[in-house]
């Protein structure tokens, strides 16, 4: 809650530069505030929640206005905190949940919902995607654009043959508020269209699809900042008019910089809803490992690494369906791990890395008459921690192991156990970023970059906690479990 005497203090740095950003995931919308030293300034900002519809089928779509008006409404709120302040805003950036992806007519009207990165309706059309992965850092998947664009041409063919042109949200929501889309290479880098070392999309992808580029965000216009809000909007918001306001970027790019894990020996890992293991690259081209995706924060930098669709709502599925004991953080501190001789699939939401495959589902082998809600619930956590292990070899594999690894997401440092069995199935010390808002934080980092406020996004290392370190007498423990995972996953699901 904001306080007077809070106010009257930013009364007296109006000059100082601040960064504005907005945050839209996949379940909230935030708006907030960062000072010159990359600081979110406590007591502005804006935060609300919704829910995308989902349907029987696999759908999950949002209504591209209704989400327009949750971010207005974000943006509105805090700009009443920092224009009755009377604070300069140097500048707007943000990001956004990656692969969102909407239909828009000539009249710039959507024709379509935005549809979900989880929405696997169009698994049915993967088969179909061509393999570009190597060029395109994308695994045919139903997260991403192609199986999206068959499956829509099939299914809604009238909608689709009343688009003309195929956007990201954050582009739909500058095109409301600026009368023009603007899009971040970040973004686009993520769609399945992209040719990752030539900067470009790719040919090959978009003749198979009989994609038209003019249907896309033009090349010559990405990452460039769009001033002069429309006229509704200039009146409304005064000291956000006038201001460079800079594409969103995607948001596991955001936090992986907010975080401080920069560079090739630095990786980022997140738990949230879902979970990321990820390593940001300057490099002028780059190899992409099979099974890891690839897409960009700019046009000088890659972001390399592995997604999982399954992560936080992992623990909070076991907590709303089992009758777990109350004193869980304590039992799981002392647990030995594996002793509960279950081995489980924690494929829930199907799987992204390294699989790929929205058909997988979870599993649970080994239980018996004595096994306990417990133990369900510890083996479930280390069968997510697996799949980091998993991930961290692949990504060691392309590059070399890390100086440091950073944790963030609420998910994972709301149970430091949690935390420590990550760091014990890694082998390497897992550092925690202490960033409440590593995401925006990263988001007004690369804004202040392009402003030339910072020489560099590195230049404001991340606030970091504990550490914590593996022991080592457990490491061929989680050897054994992911070798019995692999095991249990070809039974299962491999020919």
């Amino acid at each position: 809650m904001n306080t007077p005497d809070m106010h009257e203090c930013y009364k007296k740095v109006v000059a100082a530069p601040f960064i504005a950003t907005l945050d839209i995931g996949s379940s909230s919308i935030r708006a907030l505030l960062f000072d010159s030293e990359s600081r979110q300034v406590e007591g502005y900002g804006a935060r609300l929640p919704y829910q995308p519809a989902t349907t029987p089928d696999g759908g999950v779509e949002i209504d591209p206005d209704r989400l327009t008006e949750l971010t207005i409404d974000c943006l509105d709120e805090l700009h009443r905190q920092v224009h009755s302040a009377g604070m300069k805003i140097a500048a707007v950036g943000g990001c956004a949940f990656w692969h969102s992806f909407l239909g828009a007519g000539g009249n710039g009207r959507p024709t379509l919902p935005i549809l979900h990165l989880l929405d696997t309706r169009s698994a049915s059309e993967v088969p179909r995607v061509p393999d570009a992965h190597a060029r395109t850092g994308c695994v045919p998947h139903s997260s991403y654009w192609p199986a999206k664009l068959l499956w829509l041409a099939k299914n809604r063919a009238t909608e689709f043959a009343a688009t003309r042109f195929w956007l990201s949200f954050p582009e739909y929501l500058f095109y409301k508020l600026f009368g023009r889309a603007h899009a971040s290479t970040s973004m686009v880098s993520g769609t399945g269209l992209w040719n990752q070392n030539a900067n470009d999309y790719d040919d090959d992808t978009l003749a198979h699809l009989q994609l038209d580029r003019r249907a896309l965000a033009p090349i010559a216009e990405l990452d460039q900042p769009a001033t002069g809000l429309m006229p509704e909007f200039a009146r409304m918001w005064p000291a956000f008019d006038k201001i460079p306001w800079y594409p969103l970027l995607g948001d596991g790019a955001c936090d992986s910089v907010g975080s401080g894990a920069i560079g090739p020996d630095r990786f980022a890992l997140m738990v949230g809803t879902t979970g990321a293991l990820r390593a940001t690259i300057e490099a002028p081209k780059i190899e992409i490992p099979p099974g890891l995706f690839c897409y960009r924060l700019d046009r000088k930098r890659f972001v390399l690494g592995g997604a999982l669709s399954n992560g936080g709502d992992i623990y909070a599925w076991m907590k709303r369906t089992l009758a777990l004991p109350k004193d869980l953080e304590a039992r799981l501190e002392s647990a030995a791990p594996g002793a509960h001789g279950l081995t489980i699939l924690p494929f829930f939401s199907g799987e992204r890395s390294p699989y790929w495959r929205s058909d997988l589902r979870a599993a649970i082998v080994g239980l018996s008459l004595s096994t306990e809600p417990f133990q369900i619930l510890e083996a479930a956590l280390e069968s997510d921690a697996l799949r980091f292990r998993d991930l961290y070899q692949i990504l060691c594999a392309g590059l070399r192991p890390p100086v440091e690894v950073f944790a963030s997401g609420g998910a994972l440092l709301g149970s430091p156990a949690w935390t420590q069995m990550m760091a014990d199935a890694l082998a390497r010390p897992l550092t925690v970023c202490t960033e409440p808002e590593a995401t925006s934080r990263g988001a007004a980092l690369w804004v202040m970059e392009q402003t030339g406020a910072i020489a560099e996004i590195a230049a404001l290392p991340a606030s970091t906690g504990a550490t914590f370190n593996p022991r080592p007498e457990h490491e061929p423990v989680y050897d054994r479990m992911l070798k019995e995972q692999h095991a249990l996953y070809r039974k299962l699901y491999e020919p």
